[in-house]
């Protein structure tokens, strides 16, 4: 009796802890809306939303903000964090250098247009922490932003 009770507590957690998991993939992460129009993504114990100019035709130098929090959406202070962002698309490799800028914010520039196909990697290193890596593609189009969009933030335009 004690060995079934035992099964039975050790698969409801496996289920809870599979339900935690998936509620943060990037599937889930996309049908979220974002604080600042950005694109979210989990990495390690932070969410990081990345904003980029969502309307820039040409390829030319744009800001590159980044905001920290928990994965209970909690700001997580900047200070003292570095990182970088490589983005890749039709008009190149480009990267950012990031830099706090704000409370939860890091900031930096690169030349970039805000084509479909962009993608987006993200590396930040916190205060005496391992860096931490994150994949976006800020301006594919997801079912969900077809219906009424979620990127774009007037603070990531020139």
């Amino acid at each position: 009796m004690k060995r079934r009770t035992t099964l039975a507590l050790a698969a409801a957690l496996a289920l809870l802890a599979t339900g935690a998991a998936r509620a943060h993939d990037d599937a889930t992460l996309d049908k979220t809306a974002a604080p600042h129009g950005g694109q979210l993504r989990m990495a390690g114990i932070y969410h990081f939303e990345l904003v980029l100019v969502q309307d820039s035709k040409t390829a030319k130098d744009n800001p590159v903000v980044v905001y920290l929090t928990d994965h209970a959406g909690k700001p997580v202070s900047s200070a003292g964090a570095t990182g970088s962002a490589t983005l890749l698309g039709a008009s190149g490799k480009a990267t950012a250098t990031l830099q706090p800028d704000g409370d939860n914010r890091l900031k930096g520039a690169a030349k970039y247009a805000s084509t479909p196909d962009t993608k987006v990697v993200l590396a930040i290193t916190m205060p005496g922490k391992q860096p931490e890596q994150a994949r976006f593609t800020p301006f594919a189009k997801t079912q969900d932003q077809a219906h009424g969009g979620m990127h774009g933030d007037a603070t990531a335009k020139k």
